[in-house]
């Protein structure tokens, strides 16, 4: 199956703030800011947001040269005691559209400003949608993943 469908995405904001270089680990206490366009969005359109404790932030890793991608499986990190793993069984920034997901905490909440903890995204990097998480959507039942991933997460947050 090949598909060439193309879906233009517009950046709904930036993240302001946190750090401005990638570092991989200690993302935790890392506070920023996301925001939200005021030329797209009326402040109402984060009513209700500050009752969540967490967000799911979507956003361009727009700092990876596309010509850097590589699809072949190769180790996290580069690091020769993990195993080769292909593009979709990591999280590394270098990935065909290169999306990134990740859920932070929601400190506050001032109009179009979403103050967050946690965000693993460089300052000014695009944001093109923010979620409340919601226990609801966690994964069911029980979570499995190869050792590796526990070695390479251990200080990651």
């Amino acid at each position: 199956m090949t598909t060439n469908d193309s879906y233009p995405l517009r950046a709904l904001g930036r993240v302001d703030g946190g750090r401005t270089e990638w570092v991989e680990d200690d993302w935790a206490d890392v506070e920023a800011a996301i925001r939200l366009d005021a030329t797209m969005f009326e402040p109402d359109t984060t009513t209700g947001l500050e009752h969540f404790s967490h967000l799911e932030v979507v956003f361009l890793f727009d700092r990876v040269d596309p010509d850097k991608i590589n699809l072949r499986p190769r180790p996290a990190r580069g690091n020769p005691e993990w195993p080769p793993v292909g593009v979709f069984a990591h999280r590394e920034p270098f990935r065909p559209n290169r999306l990134g997901v990740s859920r932070c905490r929601l400190l506050a909440v001032d109009g179009l400003t979403l103050r967050v903890a946690g965000l693993d995204a460089l300052d000014g990097t695009p944001v093109l949608d923010v979620k409340p998480y919601l226990a609801e959507f966690g994964a069911r039942g029980t979570v499995t993943q190869p050792g590796w991933v526990d070695d390479l997460m251990a200080e990651y947050y």
